[in-house]
């Protein structure tokens, strides 16, 4: 977890290792970078597969809606399971969405995929872990490292907003490739976490 020691140190390092970083860092001001703590990190999952490829306002009003279904509180899996699939329907989660929640809940109330343990994992066996739900891809496993277990070392380089991020900053005629991203950022390690936190506020 990142303290606001450590995010000066962040800081204090991607300045010295990319003075173009550093320009970013200038312009956009104190890093203001931190994991979201409440719930559980089985609640960090739900919402971050009803949010996909949906507006925050329209994400947030499912997501609500879902809540709302248990008493305005996150659901445990076994109740998830339990809930009938025409009322998460109705609460305006797609079909291929329900599928995914259900996979998820069942997979962490058998154990298969042990949330509880993740935060003793390394990043990428966390990855391996969470991709064993369905819905859930690399790009959602880098998100729940870096926003729910504020791991610091994470470079999302499937990230379109990173890529815009990484274009700008370089001056770039096309996006680049997640190749490309990873070769740039390679500079910024341990703390390439912070360093895509500025190239997504870069772009506001």
């Amino acid at each position: 977890m990142l303290t606001d020691r450590a995010r000066k140190k962040a800081v204090a390092h991607l300045r010295a290792a990319d003075p173009l970083l550093s320009d970013v860092i200038d312009r956009v001001g104190a890093c203001k970078f931190a994991p979201r703590a409440e719930g559980t990190h089985f609640d960090a999952v739900v919402r971050a597969i009803v949010y996909q490829q949906l507006s925050g306002k329209a994400a947030a009003t499912i997501h609500a809606r879902v809540m709302g279904l248990y008493g305005n509180r996150p659901p445990a899996p076994a109740e998830l399971l339990e809930t009938p699939d025409s009322d998460l329907r109705e609460a305006g989660l797609s079909r291929q969405k329900l599928s995914y929640l259900k996979d998820l809940a069942e997979k962490v109330d058998s154990g298969e995929v042990p949330l509880d343990d993740l935060e003793e994992m390394q990043d990428d066996d966390v990855v391996d872990a969470l991709v064993k739900v369905k819905g859930v891809g690399r790009w959602t496993a880098q998100m729940f490292l870096m926003f729910r277990l504020g791991r610091p070392d994470v470079l999302p380089d499937l990230d379109l907003g990173i890529q815009k991020g990484v274009q700008l900053m370089h001056g770039l005629d096309a996006l680049p490739p997640p190749r490309r991203v990873l070769e740039l950022g390679e500079p910024w390690r341990p703390y390439r976490t912070i360093a895509s936190w500025y190239l997504w506020r870069s772009l506001e």
